[in-house]
């Protein structure tokens, strides 16, 4: 299945350093849009699920922390 980055990032509420957030109810979904294969799931400020190493996972985490407030209802 091939991935539609510039659908993904169109779609996303807020979009920092090549990395989508979309919001789903309570839940965030990151996507590394230069590594489509790195992904995450924030809920409640943390993150719950993922297949990206520790130190992507802080850096992604941060971003999201530090600009929540920028994301679209």
């Amino acid at each position: 299945m091939q991935l539609d980055i510039k659908k993904i990032a169109d779609a996303a509420d807020m979009v920092i350093n090549g990395y989508a957030y979309t919001q789903e109810g309570k839940y965030i979904r990151m996507l590394n849009l230069n590594k489509p294969n790195h992904a995450a799931v924030i809920y409640d400020n943390k993150i719950v699920e993922t297949n990206m190493d520790d130190i992507e996972n802080q850096i992604v985490l941060d971003y999201y922390l530090n600009n929540k407030q920028f994301m679209e209802d």
